[in-house]
């Protein structure tokens, strides 16, 4: 392509982008090309962060004195600090055991190598590493075969569900499970995946179910235990688990503090901040006190912060000429950025294209397929790296220094060993060892200390080559059906990419001055920034894990520089899949040219409602007949509703609701100024005198009422337990509606279990009462309307839902722009946005589907062809 800068890959991506997605051609009636078929959509649902202040609420609130707030609150506090606890207790399981398994596979294949290469039997050798990695691996892809959202590493279905849409079993106990089992076989399997990425999903389910103090899994366990019984305080605590796994993961608690903020959560506030960070810090000190005292039996040492650690980064007391970088040296970091992120969107684009073919070749056959690609993957990455540790290495010369000045540093956060004590020394000399098996025949964290640390150097040819083998097999790796996380496999295809540079500086140009292990840790930032495009979060965890504030300002430039080349080809890796699974995830703003819409262009105005007063028989109908998760109460507009109103119980019922709920200024006013007579001032009660207008008639008190009745007359009245039906004509499917409330699918349904009805011949008022405890009891669970006995209702009893409704939900008027519409859904974490016009009629309703970045361009394309 003609003057596109950038690979090949990248400008196909970048030409993507203007690409139209099926739900904008199903909208616009065109077709599409197999070649550039996207993946089929699901309707995910949406978590509801706003509150439903309805009568079991308020009644809650009521009973609820500062002594019950405070011991709330302090529950609270407590469940945080669980979380993040046991949040560092997994990651220490499976750093333990992903130690244990590798230092016992690596001790044997090296033997067996030092062995065989003077008896000629290498292939020996070869066959007791593929033993050990296949046998891994295969246990890591059944534990995905059981839950397959454990597959991958679980940061992109995280950022969805704090972005305010809920991932079937994404947050169960068999996931964690799964997860944190898997990780360590995949890891222990020598795949270039990494365990910290795991480490955040594991996190965020520690948190979800903590709380709950109950599992799908083991039902007969149940704890009476009232709190937390929603979708806000879940989604609070899968913030703070999410964090916490970053903490224990890098040893950086503000770090995976800002990563919650960052990567997804949309509502966020002062006192969720302090107790996600407090959550991070118990995270982080409870790894490091059991690692400290394990690996070294300093118990309350505190040496260890995190899964991963770069070590100290300093130079030489002899040398004072070494710096660790100079202001010079911020042009390579800007030139090392921008290649980062031409080899990020890279990486995205194959990893995108693989992602593609396995969910239209692998995922559709039988499972076994998954296991099969999953062994394929182990067996071509073991024999590349034993074949390149044994063929393409070089012999390199040991020193205890180098020319620049790095001194010999310890493997800080990986053992007590000198960074020297890991190098491999097959088939090499005395006093030399093989620099590419030193890479590959260590475990990953390892390999990344010797390339910031290492005091001999490694060749560029051996750099260049394990640079193109981990990048390819890392592309193909991820995606595959084993839990892999990504962060470790980035930070060291860009650490080998940052020394290449490094020597290459050195060899050619003459600059001896440069620290290499500096510009290792900008190349590992640059690819990573370019890979998953964050900054913030990132840029704060790098400086975490290095324990050193002076890379501040080389990592932040090299970060924006990486993420502002790779956005201008593709998305972060995150956001492609996520993209890929089709989850309606919400951006942190809409485009400028968004705002020529308004809320009635992208609204859904063909609605399914509920009435005040409705029969069972028309709930169960509609309950069964749509999959919509909310419904708006509603009441007609009727010009004879006095004769509508007699003989009919139901029908008085809803229209004596809708008037009680009507309100004018005249009327609000004469309630004030009565309020205000019964003020012990005489003054006041004389000016309220004074200034309150005779009362008139009945007949002509409410204007408002007697407009919308002449308006309406033309239109049909239908009783509110006859349910929508196909065959309504237009006029009746769109015929004015008072809008009242919203009511939730899962609130109707546990009325309907609980048997919350009366008869046609009672008053409303006998109806059966729930208290907010019992209409949570089932959550997040609720009961199925296709699994409810249908024998155990009376179809023709009532059911008033006005209690249980939510009467005051976030509205906006059909003349809303669009980027409003957006920016009150996303930051109150809406599910739904009922559109009501200027007299009180609902006219439509907006979800999360209506908001996704693909719906508004199909309905800006739309408005432009009307236009």
């Amino acid at each position: 392509m003609a003057g596109c800068g950038a690979p090949w890959c990248c400008c196909r991506c970048c030409g993507e982008r203007e690409s139209r997605t099926p739900e904008e051609l199903t909208i616009l009636g065109e077709t599409q090309e197999e070649d550039d078929e996207i993946l089929p959509r699901k309707d995910y649902e949406s978590l509801d962060y706003d509150r439903c202040i309805n009568d079991p609420y308020l009644e809650v609130l009521e009973s609820m004195d500062n002594k019950k707030g405070r011991r709330y609150e302090a529950v609270k506090w407590v469940m945080v600090f669980a979380i993040g606890v046991c949040t560092g207790l997994v990651g220490l399981f499976v750093d333990f055991f992903v130690r244990l398994f590798s230092q016992l596979k690596f001790h044997v294949v090296q033997t067996s190598v030092e062995e065989c290469s003077e008896k000629g039997c290498l292939a020996v050798s070869l066959l007791e590493l593929l033993g050990f990695n296949l046998t891994f691996i295969f246990l890591a892809s059944l534990l995905v075969l059981i839950e397959p959202v454990a597959a991958g590493s679980g940061i992109p279905e995280i950022k969805c569900y704090l972005n305010g849409v809920k991932v079937p079993g994404i947050v169960r106990l068999r996931t964690l499970v799964c997860k944190a089992v898997g990780v360590l076989f995949s890891v222990a399997g020598g795949l270039f995946v990494g365990k910290e990425g795991p480490m955040i999903h594991s996190g965020a389910i520690v948190g979800a179910g903590l709380p709950q103090f109950q599992s799908i899994s083991f039902r007969k366990i149940q704890f009476n235990f009232p709190y937390f019984r929603s979708d806000r305080d879940k989604r609070d605590f899968v913030s703070a688990g999410a964090a916490a796994g970053v903490a224990a993961a890098f040893g950086a608690p503000i770090g995976g503090t800002l990563f919650s903020l960052e990567e997804g959560s949309s509502f966020w506030n002062q006192g969720l901040t302090w107790k996600v960070l407090f959550c991070s810090m118990a995270a982080t000190f409870t790894l490091n006190f059991f690692r400290s005292g394990i690996q070294f039996g300093s118990w309350g040492s505190f040496q260890l912060p995190g899964l991963l650690n770069f070590g100290e980064f300093k130079c030489s007391d002899s040398d004072k000429k070494c710096h660790l970088w100079t202001a010079m040296d911020l042009g390579f970091f800007i030139m090392m950025g921008i290649v980062g992120g031409l080899l990020g969107a890279t990486f995205n684009c194959l990893n995108k294209r693989l992602a593609k073919y396995r969910m239209r070749n692998v995922h559709p056959k039988p499972k076994l397929v998954r296991v099969l690609e999953s062994l394929l993957v182990c067996l071509t990455t073991t024999v590349v790296v034993f074949v390149a540790s044994m063929i393409l290495g070089e012999c390199r010369q040991m020193s205890s220094t180098n020319p620049s000045g790095n001194s010999t540093l310890s493997l800080q956060g990986s053992s007590s060993e000198d960074v020297n004590s890991s190098i491999k020394t097959f088939f090499c000399p005395n006093e030399t060892y093989n620099d590419m098996a030193t890479l590959f025949f260590n475990p990953q964290e390892s390999a990344i200390l010797q390339l910031f640390h290492q005091d001999g150097t490694f060749s560029p040819v051996t750099l260049s080559l394990f640079f193109l083998l981990y990048f390819l097999l890392s592309c193909w790796t991820y995606g595959s059906s084993v839990p892999s996380g990504l962060f470790v496999p980035s930070l060291l295809c860009g650490a080998a990419f940052g020394r290449l540079v490094a020597n290459l500086l050195k060899s050619y140009i003459g600059l001896d001055h440069i620290y290499s292990g500096t510009f290792a840790l900008i190349g590992a930032a640059a690819f990573l920034g370019g890979v998953v495009r964050m900054t913030i979060s990132l840029t704060v965890i790098l400086i975490e894990s290095t324990n050193e504030i002076t890379y501040g300002l080389p990592i932040m430039i090299t970060l924006m520089v990486a993420k502002w080349t790779g956005d201008f080809f593709n998305k972060g890796i995150y956001d492609i899949h996520v993209t890929l699974r089709g989850v309606p995830l919400l951006e942190w703003e809409t485009e400028v040219e968004m705002d020529k819409l308004r809320a009635s262009d992208i609204m859904e105005p063909n609605l399914t409602y509920v009435y005040p007063h409705t029969r069972i028989q028309s709930l169960v109908s509609i309950l069964r007949t749509t999959v919509h998760h909310a419904f708006p109460v509603v009441t007609e507009n009727r010009g004879n509703e006095k004769e509508f109103m007699k003989g009919n119980q139901l029908i008085s019922n809803n229209i004596r609701f809708k008037k009680s709920s009507i309100l004018t200024r005249a009327g609000e006013q004469r309630k004030r100024s009565q309020s205000m007579k019964s003020y012990p001032s005489s003054e006041l009660r004389n000016m309220c005198d004074e200034h309150v207008a005779p009362e008139e008639p009945p007949e002509k008190e409410d204007l408002l009422q007697q407009m919308l009745e002449r308006r309406y007359t033309p239109y049909p009245n239908l009783y509110p337990d006859q349910s929508p039906s196909e065959e309504w004509t237009m006029e009746e499917r769109f015929r004015p509606l008072t809008f009242h409330g919203l009511i939730l699918r899962s609130q109707l349904v546990t009325l309907l279990v609980r048997g919350v009805c009366y008869s046609e011949s009672q008053s409303s008022t006998s109806q059966p009462r729930l208290s907010y405890a019992e209409m949570a009891e089932d959550y997040p669970r609720y009961p199925d309307i296709h699994d409810l006995d249908l024998t155990l209702l009376t179809p023709r009893m009532i059911v008033d839902v006005t209690p249980y409704m939510n009467p005051s939900p976030f509205t906006v008027s059909p003349n809303t722009h669009a980027s409003q519409v957006f920016n009150l859904f996303r930051t109150m974490g809406l599910r739904h946005l009922p559109v009501v016009n200027a007299v009180g009629e609902i006219v439509g309703i907006i979800t999360r589907h209506n908001l996704t970045h693909e719906f508004l361009q199909a309905r800006l394309r739309q408005h432009y062809q009307t236009i």
